[in-house]
């Protein structure tokens, strides 16, 4: 698959790039916003266990959405690095690898989503534990998942911060859309302390989603300036383009 990348022109690399960031984007808002935001109530374990187990076809398609959204971040993330290695192959490389581990630790961090699905039906391995605490048990698995979303947040951070600084070296890409990167990679690195992160959340989410969409945007309407591109994969000594 990356060979045939590789033999697209810059431009309609940049629209498949934007495309694959554009799903990121869908499945995630439909997982987190359309399902688990609807289902947990993290200070209710008797709410949430009742709406697990009266929506449990619907939680499950929440962690298979989950599945195909880290299947296209990943698919983004390397297709990303092809489109910014002209401006320095090592940055993005280091770029890349730090956003993989981001995926990683989200990834398996999905793990403790579907777990409660087998707390909640009672099988016999939990029959030393009474119905209260199984409810508690898989809420308090569910904040294990959500708080290593919010450690992969730290990782898309350094992420996002050196991807913003290839885009505001590139020749090909508005420098707007670095500086914008650059700004939301500062902001989650905030999860690093998790209480700061979860607390400026509200106001991180809605900066980084806009700068996504500019992204997306840009990459779906303009791509990148081929020319540019080239000069600058030439100049690095990157064959192939």
């Amino acid at each position: 698959m990356m060979e045939r990348v590789r033999q697209l022109s810059p431009r309609h690399k940049a629209r498949v790039t934007g495309v694959f960031c554009l799903l990121n984007i869908l499945t995630g808002i439909f997982a987190q916003g359309f399902v688990s935001q609807r289902l947990v109530v993290f200070g209710d374990p008797a709410r949430t266990a009742t709406n697990i187990l009266a929506h449990e076809s619907l939680f499950r398609l929440g962690f298979t959405v989950y599945m195909v959204e880290m299947a296209c971040q990943i698919v983004f993330i390397a297709l990303f690095y092809e489109l910014l290695k002209p401006v320095s192959r090592s940055v993005s490389l280091v770029a890349a690898f730090l956003g993989l581990a981001g995926c990683t630790i989200k990834t398996f961090s999905r793990v403790f989503y579907l777990a409660p699905v087998f707390i909640l039906r009672g099988t016999a391995s939990l029959s030393a534990f009474n119905h209260e605490q199984q409810q508690a048990l898989a809420l308090l698995l569910l904040k294990v998942n959500d708080q290593g979303a919010a450690m992969a947040l730290a990782f898309f951070g350094f992420y996002a911060l050196l991807t913003g600084y290839l885009m505001f070296r590139s020749a090909f890409l508005p420098r707007f859309l670095g500086l914008w990167s650059l700004i939301a990679g500062v902001g989650w690195l905030s999860f690093l302390y998790p209480p700061l992160g979860y607390y400026l959340f509200l106001y991180l989410a809605p900066f980084a989603l806009l700068g996504a969409i500019a992204l997306i945007v840009w990459l779906l309407a303009f791509g990148v300036n081929e020319q540019r591109w080239r000069e600058q994969a030439n100049a690095a000594g990157i064959t192939g383009t």
